[in-house]
């Protein structure tokens, strides 16, 4: 005998509310449709499934066990209601995110356990990637969104940028650096240093090769490459090297105070940061409400971000 799964739910109900009418209301139905299924039922086996006569409903032995078969039932399905109101939320789902390394590690890392504070049951999954790596992923859909640098967005590209922030690189070095000593500094002083060099392929390389080419070198002292943020940061930290930075990332930095940067402007182009998505894609709640997030925290960064820059003269 095959007994329907929508049955067994209403008769958890009953059990569990003690009378039809309080579990018509739990289940949002009318109490004669309770009531009609509870009758059927008992038709269809052929046994009571409740004590005549007993206030609240008490059910008979049969009518307990079925209801512990339908009480499986309704939890699933309320932990599936629930599961579906999390996800409209944003408060359930998938965000993928991809961006540039070092920018990615020294502040989008921070944002996303701030952002899974508020909602842990939201996973994030982080990959790196520059401009044109992260543009064949949007396009694959093997991330949702990109926080990375831009130039220029060409129309036509079906991609959306909203900016967060300048797109700021500095010379980076260590707090007690011989150069932030002189009173006046002398961009080609820079040379006579040994440098860290920044991720192939990246703006802070392409950076590094304009500043080396307005000082009129044809090549730059590179001493270590190939590591990550983390290691660049504790080679300035222990030598005089110097290396290119997303400004963002030394002040992210600023409170350690173990790097900074030379008050020396690099020569590059207009370039902003912020994140880049398909202009047409439809997005989960998830990374709807991770965008906001990391749109207002970029926000309160700026403001920070241009009161320090205020104090600094820089040069070049």
């Amino acid at each position: 005998m095959k007994l329907d799964e929508r049955h067994l739910v209403q008769l958890a109900a009953v059990v569990q509310a003690g009378g039809v009418t309080e579990a018509a209301a739990l289940l949002g139905m009318t109490q004669p449709a309770v009531s009609r299924t509870i009758a059927m039922m008992e038709q269809r086996i052929g046994e009571p499934l409740f004590v005549k006569g007993r206030r609240p409903l008490q059910p008979t032995t049969l009518g307990q066990a079925l209801a512990s078969h339908g009480q499986t039932m309704l939890s699933a399905s309320r932990k599936a209601s629930a599961l579906v109101a999390g996800f409209q939320k944003g408060s359930f789902g998938v965000v993928r995110v991809g961006g540039s390394p070092f920018f990615s590690d020294a502040l989008i890392s921070g944002m996303i356990a701030e952002f899974q504070d508020r909602r842990p049951d939201v996973r994030v999954e982080q990959s790196y990637g520059y401009l044109g790596q992260l543009r064949a992923a949007l396009d694959a859909d093997r991330i949702d969104i990109a926080i990375c640098p831009i130039d220029v967005l060409k129309e036509g590209s079906g991609l959306r940028f909203d900016v967060v922030l300048p797109g700021r690189n500095v010379v980076a070095c260590r707090t007690t650096h011989p150069l932030l000593m002189k009173r006046r500094l002398d961009p080609a002083s820079l040379l006579d240093y040994p440098w860290v060099g920044p991720p192939e392929g990246s703006p802070l390389y392409a950076d590094l090769n304009s500043l080396a080419l307005s000082l009129g070198a044809t090549e730059i002292k590179i001493r270590y490459s190939g590591g990550s943020l983390s290691s660049a940061i504790n080679y300035l930290k222990s030598s005089d090297a110097l290396t290119v930075l997303p400004h963002s990332v030394v002040f992210a930095y600023r409170n350690e105070k173990s790097i900074t940067a030379l008050p020396v402007r690099i020569p590059h182009p207009e370039r902003a940061l912020g994140i880049l998505q398909q202009s047409n894609a439809t997005r989960a709640p998830a990374v709807d409400a991770f965008v906001a997030h990391v749109t207002k925290r970029f926000k309160d960064l700026a403001l920070l971000i241009e009161r320090h820059e205020k104090a600094i003269v820089w040069g070049l």
